[in-house]
């Protein structure tokens, strides 16, 4: 898209504290290019698995990687969902939730593969329309989610390092790449 608006790396108070870590690891200063290179490196992680190297776990209270695709599925939907309100001026107060809540009532393990990674292609479409479509006010306006103060761009930013954190233990725990 052009003449969009860059979004800024985000400051603290932009996020949760928690995550901060994560945000660390998300280079440069664009939310978009981020989610874009992520979205790169992801698929190129896990296109190539076929539905048996999904099933894996690498020990038996942790999520396969069905379930790790789904959740970073379900986790941007919920942070662009943030996003959303608070790129609005909704200044209603944003539940949290529970993620291991959400991963047992996803059923991705029933899911074929190929059904997952498509629908973490559409989902990523449709999250870099929205944030393409904001303007440099719209960006940084702020709002309160699970209990901190956020920004549109700080949980962009959000999205792109919980997903680089999720494709680091991928890599070192699961063995895959």
């Amino acid at each position: 898209m052009q003449n969009r608006t860059a979004s800024g790396r985000p400051e603290a108070g932009e996020f949760a504290a928690y995550a901060q870590g994560d945000l660390d690891q998300v280079p440069g200063d664009d939310a978009i290019a981020a989610l874009e290179a992520a979205e790169a490196e992801t698929l190129a992680l896990l296109e190539p698995l076929d539905g048996a190297t999904a099933d894996h776990r690498y020990a038996p209270d942790k999520w396969t990687v069905r379930q790790i695709l789904g959740h970073l599925i379900d986790d941007e939907r919920i942070f662009v969902y943030r996003a959303l309100c608070v790129a609005r001026g909704d200044t209603q107060p944003l539940p949290g939730f529970d993620e291991n809540d959400y991963v047992d009532g996803g059923d991705f393990d029933q899911r074929p593969w190929a059904d997952l990674l498509a629908e973490y292609r559409v989902v990523r479409r449709a999250t870099v329309a929205f944030f393409q479509s904001l303007s440099p006010e719209a960006w940084q306006r702020r709002g309160t989610v699970n209990g901190y103060s956020a920004s549109p761009r700080g949980l962009a930013f959000h999205i792109a390092g919980h997903e680089l954190h999720h494709l680091r233990v991928l890599r070192e725990r699961y063995g895959l790449g």
